[in-house]
């Protein structure tokens, strides 16, 4: 049977009670739960035993950075802050100016231990607290990390977290973007062979955010933004059950912006580089036809990139013809034109649909109002008539439609930004984006501690 040990828990009294809690637990759960409060306590005692002891040791005292006389030591001073396992308390030394310089205090050990003044939250738990406000509501976050381990914070100290660390990452991206225009070269991500040798996809795509007008107040009309959004992955081929190839991602990479193209393109280039887009066997734009990032494809990209216009914007442009022209026929509505269109686009006619466009364009029997707009949508598909060989495109294993990339909007984008009532500052929005945006590209631990903060590697299903 459990019993308290006064050897090892002088100073609490309320060991007994937990251990009485346990013994009068009666279900497997209740079980449990008194089993883990007790295993908090103990990990809560471990830390306070640890940092008493390692506060113990000699201090050495520096100068005063104010008027250079050796900092002496005024005695132990109480220190708390709260961690994964609760509120943990210790003594350590701190030490003054003897000629009582303002700002001269100092606290060695707490140098030592990695936090700052006034450090209020360990960064453990920190850590934990971002991670579930860039899934759900800051609300949420707070109610979500309390289920979890029992510490209560406010979706306040949440949001402070965030904005800190978002900061944090939005800072590294400069960082490494300046230095790569310098002509730092970006280290590349190490691949296995066998992802190595698939083709890399680059797909981007855009998505409208909700901003308030003015910082500071929620008052004023919704402006809308777009955030850029790139997918970078190694595109792998199977067999499914019906003996049919399928496309899957591996290694996604994400690059997304709340700016403008100049903006966006020096971040995709740099994550491009690090996904190995120089040494890649095949690489593959895919994108919708917005004229910027076509634009961004041919700067960029053309040079190494096979280009894929989307397949289902492209026949969205057929469509646009099929339904301007009519030439009174009965036998041959819109939608069947535009399904004899759709299917000759998908099979590799594109020079079929061209001469077809052009001929009705030119004919004295076209209408004159539709004659500019089969030119237009002709002119389209001369623009893209290299990035619209399907039948080519699919015999490669290349994907024919941006949904991956549509995919990434809606849960990197709309599933966080875009809720009821949901208006953004622009600071706000763009650092949880930043650290969204890190945990997709598992860079998200490094912002808090060179070294891992991880809950455990031994799994408890073992």
């Amino acid at each position: 049977m459990l019993t308290p040990s006064p050897t090892e828990w002088p100073d609490r009294p309320d060991w007994a009670e937990l251990l009485d809690n346990l013994q009068k637990s009666e279900t497997l759960a209740a079980i449990v739960i008194a089993a883990w409060h007790i295993g908090l306590y103990v990990a809560r005692t471990l830390v306070e035993q640890q940092l008493n002891d390692r506060a113990q040791q000699p201090t050495s005292w520096g100068q005063c950075p104010v008027c250079g006389h050796r900092l002496h030591s005024k005695g132990f001073v109480p220190r708390q802050i709260l961690t994964l396992v609760g509120p943990v308390s210790w003594r350590r030394r701190v030490g003054r100016c003897p000629q009582g310089c303002r700002g001269s205090q100092s606290a060695p050990f707490d140098q030592v231990l990695g936090i700052e003044a006034y450090q209020q939250s360990s960064l453990e738990l920190v850590r934990v607290g971002c991670l579930l406000a860039i899934f759900v509501p800051f609300e949420w976050a707070a109610w979500l990390l309390s289920q979890l381990t029992g510490i209560r914070v406010s979706d306040d100290s949440l949001w402070q977290w965030v904005q800190r660390y978002g900061q944090v990452a939005m800072n590294r991206w400069e960082a490494d973007v300046e230095s790569w225009q310098q002509g730092q070269s970006p280290v590349v991500e190490t691949l296995p062979d066998e992802l190595a040798a698939m083709p890399l996809l680059i797909a981007a795509d855009g998505v409208k955010v909700p901003l308030r007008p003015q910082r500071g107040t929620p008052a004023g009309k919704t402006v809308w933004r777009e955030v850029k959004v790139a997918v970078l992955a190694r595109l792998s081929q199977r067999v499914n059950r019906k003996g049919k190839p399928v496309t899957r991602l591996k290694r996604r990479r994400l690059v997304a912006v709340l700016g403008d193209l100049p903006m966006f393109r020096p971040r995709l280039q740099l994550e491009a580089l690090r996904q190995g887009v120089e040494t890649a066997a095949q690489v593959v734009w895919l994108s919708d036809g917005a004229r910027g990032f076509w634009g961004l494809f041919q700067t960029c990209f053309a040079h190494l990139a096979t280009g894929i216009l989307d397949f289902y914007h492209a026949a969205a442009y057929l469509w646009q013809a099929a339904d301007a022209y009519h030439d009174g026929n009965p036998a041959r509505t819109p939608q069947m034109w535009f399904e004899r269109l759709r299917h000759q686009l998908r099979h590799g006619y594109v020079h079929r649909i061209l001469d077809e466009l052009r001929w009705l364009s030119r004919s004295p029997n076209t209408a004159a109002d539709t004659k500019p707009i089969l030119k237009r949508v002709h002119d389209y598909f001369d623009k893209h008539r290299a990035h619209v060989q399907y039948q080519k495109f699919k015999k490669q294993g290349f994907p024919l439609g941006s949904g991956m990339v549509e995919s990434a909007c809606k849960w990197l984008i709309q599933q966080r930004f875009k809720g009821v009532g949901m208006r953004w500052s622009e600071p706000g929005l763009n650092r949880l984006l930043h650290l969204r945006v890190a945990w997709i590209n598992q860079r998200f631990d490094s912002l808090f501690s060179q070294k891992s903060l991880g809950l455990p590697l031994i799994s408890p299903n073992r």
